[in-house]
C-alpha cells in the first residue's frame, strides 16, 4: 500500500492503493505511520503523495468506523506534526476528508494546479475533531474555513493557493525539488521552527459540549444515512438524529 524511494536527502513516501482511491483504512494508516517515523531517522525533508489520479479520497467508506480507525489517524498525523523534520504534502488530483488532515499535518503544501481540496463531513452526517478544524482555521483564515467546513464545498487549487493552504503550485517533482533544496538548510533551525510554527494550540483538549456533539454526529442515524446514500449513490435524506 506505500511505495518509499530516496534521493539524496529526500525521501517520498506514496500512497499506493489506487484500487480505492488511496483511501484511509487502519493498516493503511498505520503503515503510513511507521514510514513516516524510519524516514525521519535517515532523511532531512520527507515528501508524502498520491499514487494515481488523486492524493487520497479520505477515510475508506467501504470499512466500519470505529474507536480504533480514528485514534489511530489522530495518532498518524500527529506523528507527521511531530518528526523533527520538514514534511511536503505534494497534492496531485483531488485531496479529501482525511486527505486534507494529511495535508494539514505536513508542514508545506504544493498542489497540482488541477487539484482541488474538500471536507464533505456534512455530506455524510460526521464531523471532524478540533484539531482539524483549527489547523485548517490558522492556515487559511477562519472565513473560508467555515466555507470548506460548513458550506461542504470544493476548492480548487488555486483558491488553496490565494487561501494559504498551498504554499505553491506544482507537481510531484516541484515538490521533490523543492524538498532537495530545503534538505541543504540547517536542520537544527529547521526543527525549531517547526515546532513553534505547530504549537498553534491546535491540540488543546475539546470541551466537554464540544466532543459530545462529535461522538454524537459519529454514532448518528444521518452517519448511517450518509454512507448509505453514498454507496447507492443519491442524495442523503438528514434527520438530526
Amino acid at each position: 500500500m506505500l511505495g518509499v524511494s530516496r534521493d539524496g536527502d529526500v525521501i517520498t513516501i506514496e500512497l499506493q492503493r489506487e484500487e480505492r482511491r488511496n483511501a484511509l483504512n487502519n493498516e493503511l494508516v498505520a503503515q503510513l505511520r511507521e514510514a513516516v517515523l524510519a524516514a525521519a531517522q535517515e532523511a532531512r525533508v520527507i515528501v508524502l503523495t498520491g499514487h494515481g489520479p488523486i492524493f487520497s479520497a479520505g477515510a475508506d467508506l467501504s470499512g466500519v468506523y470505529s474507536d480504533e480507525f480514528l485514534q489511530g489517524l489522530m495518532e498518524m498525523l500527529h506523528t507527521i506534526e511531530s518528526v523533527p523534520v520538514p514534511v511536503i504534502s505534494a497534492i496531485n488530483g483531488g485531496a479529501l476528508g482525511a486527505g486534507v488532515q494529511l495535508a494539514l499535518a505536513s508542514d508545506l503544501r504544493v498542489i497540482d494546479p488541477n487539484g482541488y481540496i474538500a471536507i464533505p463531513a456534512a455530506k455524510l452526517g460526521i464531523s471532524v475533531d478540533r484539531w482539524t478544524v483549527r489547523r485548517l482555521a490558522s492556515l487559511i483564515g477562519g472565513g473560508p474555513a467555515r466555507t470548506i467546513l460548513l458550506g461542504a464545498e470544493q476548492v480548487s487549487a488555486a483558491d488553496a493557493y490565494t487561501f494559504g493552504f498551498a504554499n505553491k503550485l506544482g507537481t510531484l517533482a516541484d515538490a521533490q525539488t523543492w524538498a532537495k533544496s530545503i534538505a541543504a538548510l540547517a536542520p537544527l533551525s529547521l526543527r525549531h521552527m517547526k515546532l513553534v510554527l505547530n504549537d498553534d494550540g491546535t491540540r488543546d483538549p475539546d470541551n466537554h459540549q464540544q466532543r459530545a456533539a462529535l461522538e454524537a454526529a459519529w454514532t448518528s442515524a444521518d452517519a448511517k444515512e450518509g454512507r448509505l446514500a453514498r454507496t447507492e449513490k443519491r442524495a442523503a435524506k438528514f434527520l438530526g438524529r
